[in-house]
C-alpha cells in the first residue's frame, strides 16, 4: 500500500505514528505498535472532541485523558507535542526514555505536566479513570445548578486487551456501571495482540458482553484503522448516553503500516529496526526525515491552543455568572479546587486524656473522621464492604449512588484493588478532594500495586487499614497481618502510622490531610487501647518521641508501636520499681521519625544507650535499625493463630511479664 497523496487528516495521523516510530527507534526501546494502531482514534478524540488547553494543563473543567495502556505512551507524548503542550517539546520526544526526560517509559503525572495519572501496570489507568469520573460527578452533584453547569467535563480512557485481562479493571468497571457514570468514555484498542502473541491463546471472552453486563453502553467500530467518521459518531453517541459509562470497542491493527511486523507480537514491545522503519515509511508514503512533522499537520494540531483558550475563557464566564448568582457555593467551590484547607480546620481534631474510656484506634479513627467531615468537606471515601468493621461512614452525608453524586460515602463493595486505584484517580483529579479507602490491613495484599502507585504518583490518599495485628483474634492467620506493616514501610513516599491511642490517631489524620504529595496509611487496632500519658497530636508528627523516662541516662529503651506501647509503659513501671532506669519511646511512624533532624533523633535514641527492645505484634524485620546490635525484638516471625485475641497475644509473648523478662535479658 503506497500512499501517493495524503489528506490533511492522514498527514496528522501519520505524524503521530512516525513520531512514535522514530522516538522508539532512537531509544532502541519502547512500544511502537499501539501508537501506530491507535493513532486514528486518538487523533479524532484529541482533534475533534476533547476539550483541553495545552497552555494551561491545570484548567479545572478540562476533559481528562488517561492512557491506561501506558506502555504505548509515545501516543500521548506525540499528541501533547503536536497540540502544543510546553512540557513535551520535540527535544523531549527525541529524548524518549532517557535520564530525566519529560518522556519516560510510561506516563508519569509527577514528571510530565499534562499527564493526569501515572499508568503502566495494566488496568490501573481505567480504574483511575473511574476515580476521575467519580470526582467529576461528585463536584457536579454538589455545585451544579439547573441554570449553571459549573462542573461539566468527560474522562476519556484508551485501554487495551491487557487492561481488560487484569482483574482490577473488572472491579472498577463493575462499580462504574453500578454508579452510572455517564461522563466516563473508554475506547478499547481491540488489536488482538499481547506480548505472548495473539490473544486467542488466553483471552477469547466477549468483552462487549461483559461490559454490557456491567451496565455500560457498548458500541463497536469495526474499522479503527480508517473509519474516522465512525469513531467520531461513536464518541458523540457515547456522550449522548448520560446514565451509563460507555465502552467503544475499536478494532485496530497493531503496528499499522509496518509491512512485516503489523499484527504481530513483534511490534508490541520493541523498536521496528532500521530496515522495517524504512519499509514502513515507503508503505505509508512518508517522505519526511525522522522527527520531522509536516507544517500543515503541525499547524492543524496547534489549533488546539486557540480552541483550548476559548474553551477556558467560556468556562471562566460561567464561573463569573455562578459567583454572581451563588456566592456562598462559589466560595466553597474555589476553596475546594484550590487544594487549600479551611482556616483552623485542625481545631476539629479530637484530643483525649488518660481518664477517657479506652477505645480501639479504629474507633478513634471513626471519631476523627466524623469530627473533621463537617469542616474538611473535601474528605470523601469508604470501605471495601467492611464499613461496620472499618468504621469509616461519615454521618454528615448519605451514600454516593447513581443520582446522589453529591454524597461523600463511597461503597466500593468487595473490590480492594479497584478501590485503591479509584482513590488514586479521585486524588489526582485536581479538585482538592481527599479520598480515603478502607479494609483490613491484611488485604493490602490485594491492593498493593495501587498503594505503591499512590506513593509513586504523589497522591494524597488516606489508607484506613484496621485489624492491624494478631489482635484480630479468632479469624486466624489468614486475616492476621504479620509482615504487612514492614512491607508497607518499604514503599518509598508512603507514610505508615500505627497509632497507640486517640491522640496519636488524631495526629495521624493531621499528617495525612496536610501531606499534599504523600499518601498516608493508618494501621489501626481492633482492640481497645487506653489513652497514654504524654501522647499528643504534636508528638505524633515527630514519628517517635519519649513517652516516659527516668531521671538519669536510661539503662534501656523500650520502643513500642500501636497496641504494644501500653505494654512498654507497664513493663517500664515494673522495671523502674526494681531499680532499672527505663525510657519508653512511642514510635508510630518510622517515616516521620526519619524526617527529623539529627539532634532530635539523638535525643530520642542516644547513641550511648545500646540496650534497646522493640515491641510490635508483627515481623521483626527492619527493627535492627533502631534496636542496635545489643538490642532485641518481641515480634511475630511466623503466621498467627485462631483464638481469642488475649490468648493469641499471650501465646506470642505480648504480655507485660514477657516484656519485663525480655528487657532483663537485654540488660544481661
Amino acid at each position: 500500500m503506497v500512499v501517493a497523496t495524503q489528506s490533511l487528516e492522514q498527514l496528522c495521523i501519520n505524524s503521530i505514528r512516525f513520531l512514535a516510530i522514530d522516538a522508539v527507534e532512537k531509544a532502541k526501546s519502547g512500544h511502537p505498535g499501539l501508537p501506530m494502531g491507535a493513532a486514528p482514534m486518538a487523533y479524532v478524540l484529541w482533534n475533534r472532541l476533547m476539550r483541553f488547553n495545552p497552555k494551561n494543563s491545570k484548567w479545572f473543567n478540562r476533559d481528562r485523558f488517561v492512557l491506561s495502556a501506558g506502555h504505548g505512551c509515545m501516543l500521548q507524548y506525540a499528541l501533547m507535542y503536536l497540540t502544543g503542550y510546553d512540557s513535551v517539546t520535540l527535544d523531549e520526544i527525541k529524548n524518549f526514555r532517557q535520564w530525566k526526560s519529560k518522556t519516560p517509559g510510561h506516563p508519569e503525572n509527577f514528571v510530565t505536566e499534562g499527564v493526569e495519572v501515572t499508568t503502566g501496570p495494566l488496568g490501573q489507568g481505567i480504574a483511575n479513570g473511574v476515580g476521575l469520573a467519580i470526582a467529576e460527578a461528585h463536584l457536579a452533584g454538589r455545585f451544579n445548578k439547573p441554570d449553571c453547569q459549573l462542573v461539566d467535563h468527560y474522562t476519556y480512557v484508551i485501554l487495551g486487551d491487557g487492561c481488560n485481562m487484569e482483574g482490577i479493571s473488572g472491579e472498577a468497571c463493575s462499580l462504574a456501571g453500578h454508579l452510572g457514570l455517564g461522563k466516563l468514555i473508554a475506547l478499547y484498542d481491540d488489536n488482538h495482540i499481547s506480548i505472548d502473541g495473539s490473544t486467542d491463546i488466553a483471552f477469547t471472552e466477549d468483552v462487549s458482553k461483559r461490559f454490557e453486563a456491567y451496565g455500560w453502553h457498548v458500541q463497536h467500530v469495526e474499522d479503527g484503522n480508517s473509519d474516522l467518521e465512525g469513531i467520531a459518531r461513536a464518541i458523540e453517541a457515547a456522550k449522548a448516553v448520560t446514565d451509563k459509562p460507555s465502552l467503544i470497542k475499536v478494532t485496530t491493527t497493531i503496528g499499522y503500516g509496518s509491512p512485516n511486523k503489523a499484527n504481530t507480537a513483534g511490534v508490541h514491545g520493541a523498536a521496528l529496526g532500521g530496515d522495517e522503519v524504512k519499509a514502513t515509511r515507503e508503505n505509508l508514503g512518508w517522505e519526511y526525515e525522522p522527527f520531522v512533522v509536516p507544517d500543515d499537520a503541525l499547524s492543524h494540531f496547534r489549533k488546539a491552543v486557540e480552541k483550548g483558550a476559548q474553551a477556558e475563557s467560556e468556562w471562566k464566564e460561567t464561573l463569573a455568572q455562578y459567583k454572581s448568582k451563588y456566592p456562598q457555593e462559589a466560595a466553597e467551590f474555589e476553596q475546594l479546587i484550590s487544594g487549600k484547607l479551611p482556616d483552623g480546620w485542625e481545631k476539629s481534631l479530637p484530643t483525649y486524656t488518660p481518664e477517657d474510656k479506652a477505645l480501639a484506634t479504629r474507633k478513634y479513627s471513626e471519631l476523627t473522621l466524623n469530627a473533621l467531615a463537617p469542616v474538611v468537606t473535601s474528605l470523601i471515601g469508604g470501605s471495601a464492604d467492611l464499613t461496620h468493621s472499618n468504621l469509616t461512614n461519615l454521618k454528615v452525608s448519605g451514600d454516593f449512588q447513581k443520582g446522589q453524586y453529591g454524597n461523600r460515602n463511597l461503597r466500593f463493595g468487595v473490590r480492594e484493588h479497584g478501590m485503591g486505584a479509584i482513590c488514586n484517580g479521585i486524588a489526582l483529579h485536581g479538585s482538592g478532594l481527599i479520598p480515603y479507602g478502607a479494609t483490613f490491613l491484611v488485604f493490602t495484599d490485594y491492593m498493593r500495586n495501587a498503594i505503591r502507585l499512590s506513593a509513586l504518583s504523589e497522591a494524597r490518599v488516606i489508607w484506613v487499614m484496621t485489624h492491624d495485628s494478631i489482635g484480630l483474634g479468632e479469624d486466624g492467620p489468614t486475616h492476621q497481618p504479620v509482615e504487612h506493616v514492614a512491607s508497607l514501610r518499604a514503599i518509598p513516599n508512603l507514610t505508615v502510622i500505627r497509632p497507640a491511642d486517640g491522640n496519636e490517631t488524631s495526629g495521624a489524620y493531621k499528617i495525612a490531610i496536610e501531606s499534599t504529595h504523600t499518601p498516608t496509611l493508618l494501621a489501626l487496632s481492633r482492640q481497645a487501647l487506653p489513652v497514654l500519658t504524654g501522647s499528643s497530636i504534636e508528638n505524633t508528627a515527630k514519628g517517635a518521641y519519649v513517652l516516659s523516662d527516668s531521671d538519669e541516662t536510661p539503662d534501656i529503651i523500650l520502643i513500642g508501636t500501636g497496641s504494644e506501647v501500653q505494654l512498654c509503659v507497664k513493663a517500664a513501671e515494673v522495671l523502674s520499681g526494681e531499680g532499672k532506669k527505663v525510657r519508653v519511646v512511642s514510635m508510630p511512624s518510622w517515616e516521620l521519625f526519619e524526617q527529623q533532624d539529627a539532634a532530635y533523633k539523638e535525643s530520642v535514641f542516644p547513641k550511648s544507650v545500646r540496650k534497646r527492645l522493640s515491641v510490635e505484634a508483627g515481623t521483626s524485620m527492619g527493627w535492627c535499625r533502631y534496636t542496635t546490635d545489643e538490642g532485641a525484638s518481641i515480634s511475630v516471625d511466623t503466621f498467627g493463630a485462631s483464638a481469642p485475641d488475649k490468648v493469641v497475644f499471650e501465646k506470642y509473648g505480648f504480655t507485660v511479664d514477657n516484656v519485663v523478662a525480655k528487657a532483663k535479658e537485654v540488660l544481661g
